[in-house]
């Protein structure tokens, strides 16, 4: 006659219990930060593959504008940095404010050696009224520091061109509106080589959470390919 099987004791079911809800959980944490588990943001834009393995990835186009101390900025001010942009306007009274509050955020906890690459461009999309002067006294209030949030003028035909088809932020591709005027709640992460990485809602708190991990994200990509680069020249 088959010995019936004992049950289990209380201890032995409490170390049960431990195994399933904590070492478990611990590896697969351990094993999704782990290189092997490592996945790369994506690419915005469209893409021309020139072979397997070689694809040519929409990039940002050059740029020349105005910063908030009416000097001039342009693309090569953004060498070698991981820029997040916006486009905005003093007087908006509509999604700009919280754009800014949230931008405003970003720099606070961005202020870290670590996101010493991490460069923001707000563009202003009334340069009328947006001055140099207007946009120095607005980044003031937001105690914006400028050496890693600048503020940008300039023809509003060219900035309305950046941010329709320079940022992806029209929904439309002809050129006939690229110049009509950008009002975008969008956040626009771009990375060292200029190449689009992602799109966050600027007034959504959510989207701006997501923002943080797909930065650190790409910086650490950045740091991989700038290795790469290293072992590639000695």
């Amino acid at each position: 006659m088959t010995k019936p099987h004992a049950p289990a004791s209380k201890g032995k079911k409490i170390i049960l219990l431990l195994i399933l809800l904590v070492l478990i959980p611990a590896a697969l944490l351990i094993g999704k930060g782990s290189k092997s588990h490592y996945i790369n943001l994506p690419y915005i834009g469209e893409r021309e593959v020139n072979a397997p393995g070689d694809t040519t990835y929409f990039t940002v186009p050059p740029f020349n504008f105005i910063d908030e101390n009416g000097q001039p900025f342009s693309d090569k001010d953004v060498e070698g940095k991981v820029v997040i942009a916006d486009f905005f306007f003093t007087r908006c009274t509509s999604i700009c404010p919280k754009m800014s509050i949230q931008m405003q955020q970003l720099q606070l906890q961005l202020d870290h050696p670590q996101y010493k690459d991490v460069l923001f461009l707000s563009h202003t999309v009334d340069p009328e009224h947006d001055t140099p002067e207007v946009l120095k006294a607005y980044a003031k209030r937001l105690e914006a520091d400028p050496k890693r949030w600048k503020f940008l003028t300039g023809h509003a035909p060219d900035i309305y061109r950046q941010g329709n088809l320079g940022y992806l932020l029209s929904a439309s591709a002809d050129s006939s509106a690229a110049e009509q005027f950008v009002h975008s709640p969008q956040f626009v992460l771009v990375d060292k080589r200029h190449h689009i990485r992602g799109m966050y809602d600027g007034t959504n708190t959510d989207a701006m959470r997501d923002l943080m991990v797909d930065l650190k994200m790409l910086l650490q990509e950045e740091k991989a390919i700038a290795r790469e680069a290293a072992q590639a020249g000695n």
